[in-house]
């Protein structure tokens, strides 16, 4: 069985998370859209983080390596 991970998110985020769906306070809606895209790409470019660190081969931590450079912006031209 998978540990199950925590995700930590801003605390601001999380009080304009409580406000919209325990008080019904829908306002806010593109911020708290905005803010959750912005921290699942966050975490997703750790994941791939992860995999280039831990990879078994060197096939697949350099596929990985590009993919992770790929999803931070870094160009074509300037990776090694």
């Amino acid at each position: 069985m998978e540990k199950k991970k925590n995700v930590t998110i801003p605390e601001e985020l999380f009080i304009d998370l409580v406000k919209y769906f325990l008080a019904d306070i829908r306002c806010d809606e593109d911020r708290i859209r905005s803010r959750l895209q912005e921290k699942l790409e966050a975490m997703v470019k750790r994941e791939v983080y992860t995999r280039y660190k831990t990879a078994a081969t060197s096939e697949e931590r350099e596929k990985a390596r590009q993919e992770y450079l790929e999803k931070v912006g870094i160009p074509e031209n300037f990776r090694w």
